[in-house]
């Protein structure tokens, strides 16, 4: 079918506001993190081209032993919670989409049971989950939020990483039990390398959900485990809100996920759609 002009030219228009909304962001990061408070709160006519650029926020943040130590935090507690959170769920999942069950289960769709525990809301276990910390000696400590994290990503990854193993002809894994293969040697060198994009794709969403969590971070550390969206958040106090540190803060805690998203792009249409339609 062919494209007239009117329709190419109202798709550039669609896709440069949605680049627009992408980008506003970062740039508002950068401009604010550049400029002084005087510059900030000023009345100039052009606010964004009326300044003088400074590079002051970010020595200030940079030289601030707490915030770079939130930052490793958040990198550690994003990291080991990608890397369980794939371990355990892909485990189950592929139990759920190769293994048949007998008895009480037969009847009885588990897939639904963890479906159930991704959309229960944060809120409803936060008391819960805090006393259950402090009788561990865990609070304040990134193991606290690895745990956590790692309790409510399991799920996420059980209902995307089984759809795509549906994906996988059951066949394939018949072939290679009768040849000898465990149930392990199936899944980590035939299931896990055909589900590879896929895989790439969850761990990514895993990292990022890790990454932004604030709940969490904010009622299960108070020092040496806090993470980049406590620093952030602290940014506001009585005298108003720091948006100058924001700027610096905000830059501080994309530029990874957006690093690590630009290195695995070529994964993510194919990962993400994988399993959509069999």
């Amino acid at each position: 079918m062919r494209v007239t002009l009117t329709e190419k030219i109202i798709t550039y228009i669609i896709l440069g506001i949605m680049a627009l909304i992408v980008i506003f962001p970062f740039y508002w990061a950068f401009i604010n993190s550049i400029k002084t408070p005087k510059d900030i709160f000023g009345n100039k006519w052009i606010p964004f081209l009326q300044f003088d650029p400074t590079l002051q926020n970010w020595k200030e943040e940079l030289s601030i032993e707490s915030n770079l130590m939130a930052l490793k935090n958040s990198l550690i507690v994003a990291s080991l919670t990608t890397l369980f959170s794939l371990a355990l769920g892909t485990m189950v999942a592929f139990a759920l989409s190769f293994f048949r069950y007998e008895g009480f289960f037969k009847n009885v769709d588990i897939y639904i049971f963890f479906l159930t525990q991704r959309i229960l809301p944060p809120s409803v276990v936060l008391i819960p989950i805090f006393v259950m910390m402090k009788t561990l000696h865990l609070l304040d400590s990134v193991w606290a939020l690895i745990l956590v994290y790692t309790a409510f990503n399991v799920p996420l990854v059980i209902v995307i990483m089984r759809e795509m193993f549906k994906s996988i002809p059951v066949e394939v894994i018949e072939a290679a039990t009768v040849d000898g293969a465990s149930w392990k040697q199936s899944l980590l060198r035939i299931v896990i390398p055909l589900s590879a994009p896929g895989l790439i794709s969850v761990a990514l969403i895993v990292f990022a959900f890790a990454w932004n969590e604030l709940l969490f971070a904010l009622s299960l550390t108070y020092m040496k485990a806090k993470t980049m969206t406590v620093v952030i958040a602290g940014a506001q106090h009585t005298r108003g809100t720091e948006f100058w540190y924001i700027g610096v803060r905000s830059l501080l805690v994309m530029t990874i996920p957006v690093i690590i998203s630009i290195f695995a792009q070529r994964y993510l249409v194919k990962g993400l759609t994988l399993g959509a339609l069999k």
